[in-house]
């Protein structure tokens, strides 16, 4: 969040409440605290990126339902530190302690070690029978091999709490990236996908996406349940994952829209990618867990686009969704490219 939006005035603040209150009656979201959230910061115009993706939603007449709320809220305002964040962060502050403790107790060790051998330096001078120098070397000899010993397990032990600490945060990372429900990315890790891609495609490497929807999507839910789509919207990713090759990227772009980024790809390449994904999805047969019923067949719409040297991400976003939609608009089930939406606007 912006910082200059962190305690502005009450004027403002309540202008900005204002407009964010009448567009969400507007679009008939309802006024939950988190809606809120985003909405405000929506009109107050600190994200660019949140500013964006409810353009492209409005633009396209798309539903503000309860998941894309939920997925706006999660992407764009969600506080990003999180309870596994702030517990490693109380940790390392306790590891820390821990080494400068081990580190002192070296440094204090090493003085008594270097105090007590010349010691027996200076005793050996006096005329000290060598005999018993010798023991009392051997005797501060071991006790510092023990002292060492020990440091070296109390230093083993925190190693091991490190690595703890290092997979937590890894996993804490991977699940911030992460849609909950179908595990593919989710807007966040797509969104910092494209800016490589895109920085890699201004090189002149091609760079396509496919955006793909669940055709008739609402009725299935109305028939069958949330509970039942929730499963077809794991089918779909599952298929998705599988179909794309290891450097693309396959993530939830919102509602039950997913969409895969494919770098080094042109239109030809992604729309064939493309088509597999939709035999592949026709061909599944879907089973209710509850009941062991087989559920009609699932088809899918998908619209095919390539980044255009100099375009914004969002313009390429905008294009390959005006293709899904004439995939729609022409039967559904089917896989239309940019070129075809480009051959539609001439006939229009």
């Amino acid at each position: 969040m912006d910082a200059s939006f962190d305690d502005p005035d009450y004027d403002y603040a309540a202008s900005i409440a204002g407009r964010a209150m009448r567009s969400m009656a507007e679009q008939r979201i309802p006024p939950t605290p988190v809606n809120f959230a985003v909405w405000f910061q929506y009109f107050a115009g600190s994200h660019d990126d949140l500013r964006n993706a409810i353009d492209l939603l409005i633009d396209h007449n798309r539903p503000f339902d309860a998941r894309t709320n939920q997925d706006l809220f999660e992407t764009y305002v969600a506080p990003q530190v999180s309870a596994v964040v702030v517990e490693t962060s109380e940790r390392l502050h306790g590891l820390m302690g821990a080494a400068k403790e081990f580190l002192a107790t070296a440094i204090a060790d090493n003085h008594s070690q270097i105090q007590a051998i010349s010691e027996v330096a200076d005793q050996g001078k006096a005329g000290v029978d060598p005999k018993a120098l010798v023991g009392q070397l051997m005797n501060e000899l071991a006790r510092a091999a023990t002292r060492a010993t020990r440091l070296e397990a109390g230093f083993a032990e925190k190693t091991r709490e490190l690595d703890v600490i290092r997979d937590s945060l890894s996993k804490s990372e991977e699940s911030a990236r992460t849609d909950t429900l179908t595990g593919l990315a989710n807007r966040r890790a797509l969104d910092e996908f494209l800016r490589k891609a895109q920085t890699t495609a201004e090189w002149g490497e091609p760079l396509s996406v496919l955006l793909l929807d669940i055709d008739h999507f609402k009725t299935f839910n109305d028939n069958f349940g949330h509970g039942v789509g929730d499963q077809v919207l794991r089918l779909m990713a599952k298929v998705l994952r599988e179909k794309v090759r290891a450097q693309d990227l396959s993530a939830r772009y919102g509602g039950e829209e997913l969409i895969a980024v494919l770098p080094d790809a042109d239109l030809a390449t992604c729309a064939e990618l493309a088509e597999r994904i939709r035999r592949a999805i026709a061909e599944s047969s879907i089973t209710r867990r509850s009941t062991g019923e087989v559920l009609p067949n699932i088809t899918i719409s998908i619209g095919v686009a390539q980044y255009r040297t100099g375009e914004a991400i969002t313009d390429l976003i905008e294009r390959c969704d005006r293709a899904l939609y004439l995939a729609k608009g022409g039967g559904r089930n089917r896989v239309v490219t940019e070129i075809e939406l480009d051959r539609a606007g001439a006939a229009g």
